[in-house]
């Protein structure tokens, strides 16, 4: 596994080892254990999109492995292949460090990092994919659950780069999916047909949250206005409106239903304040899983 750049990358097999491994870890760090496999070793942290967890995430676990990690905030770097190409700075970074991880706008810098980088290449978020936010959602859903296949997840809103690595997640491990977007914010076809390619064909796209969450074992929404979506975003608190998750729309889901959302969370909007604040939310555990889940990736990648 030389990379991490989109969860329609990896296998089965090496998703579920993930899972494993972050378990592993996390019980270790969970009684004060401690794992120094990344000592001497640093991570350049690249970041076009500014963020709260994923840098806090990726730098505590650098720090809990031993490690280091620099990071390179946007007006250090500038926007990725305007300032110096893509390319350039995958290869003088790779003789300074031992790991990159970049969060940015453009898909196609990810991807170019990693084909000029001689070092692992970690996707923080691109415009198109959030895989190390997929997985630790799904070892998320496997801790309350006690399983993933089988399950049914319900997301509502739109059909961005979490919905895509959700989906394609779902497609690997098993769960079923349905995803309830308004007219023109579904999620592509090309994403569920990749997804229903590797799993049983149950990913499906419907407009109606109510029907989405019946049976729901996981109901997940995400902001409506993403980074860098600002000019539009009256546009789409209009196109949003009857798919906020609240009490109403919790109550056509079953009561062992789990709540989720990769925040930030604008409270009153996408969500609700009483929701999010329920004791069927798992967000901060969901959370906090970043943190384990990148831990065991950078392990996997770097050690």
């Amino acid at each position: 596994m030389r990379h991490f750049l989109s969860i329609q990358d990896r296998t089965k097999e090496e998703l579920l080892h993930l899972l494993r491994l972050s378990r592993e870890l996390k019980a270790v760090y969970k009684t004060h254990g401690r794992d120094t496999c990344l000592a001497g070793k640093v991570l350049a942290m690249l970041f076009e999109k500014t963020s709260l967890r994923t840098r806090i995430s990726f730098e505590v676990a650098m720090a809990d492995l031993g490690g280091h990690a620099i990071y390179l905030k946007p007006e250090d770097i500038g926007i990725i292949g305007r300032r110096e190409p893509a390319k350039d700075m995958a290869r003088v970074l790779s003789r300074y460090v031992d790991g990159l991880m970049a969060r940015t706008f453009a898909h196609e810098t990810i991807v170019e990092l990693a084909r000029y980088a001689s070092v692992p290449v970690i996707n923080a978020l691109s415009d198109w994919s959030h895989p190390c936010q997929a997985m630790a959602d799904m070892l998320t859903i496997q801790e309350h659950c006690e399983r993933l296949e089988g399950l049914k997840l319900a997301y509502i809103g739109d059909g961005n780069n979490v919905a895509r690595s959700l989906a394609l997640a779902c497609g690997k491990l098993g769960l079923a999916l349905v995803i309830a977007s308004p007219p023109g914010y579904e999620l592509d076809e090309p994403s569920l047909a990749t997804a229903n390619n590797d799993g049983d064909g149950s990913a499906r796209q419907v407009t109606d949250p109510a029907e989405a969450v019946v049976e729901a074992d996981i109901i997940y929404t995400d902001t409506w206005v993403s980074m860098g979506q600002e000019e539009e975003k009256q546009q789409r608190i209009r196109d949003f409106q009857g798919y906020q998750v609240n009490a109403g729309l919790l109550a056509k889901a079953p009561s062992r239903a789990k709540v989720m959302h990769c925040l930030p969370a604008y409270r009153g909007m996408e969500i609700t304040d009483d929701v999010a604040e329920s004791e069927q939310s798992i967000i901060f555990d969901q959370a906090e899983n970043r943190l384990h889940f990148q831990r065991a990736l950078l392990k996997e990648l770097m050690s």
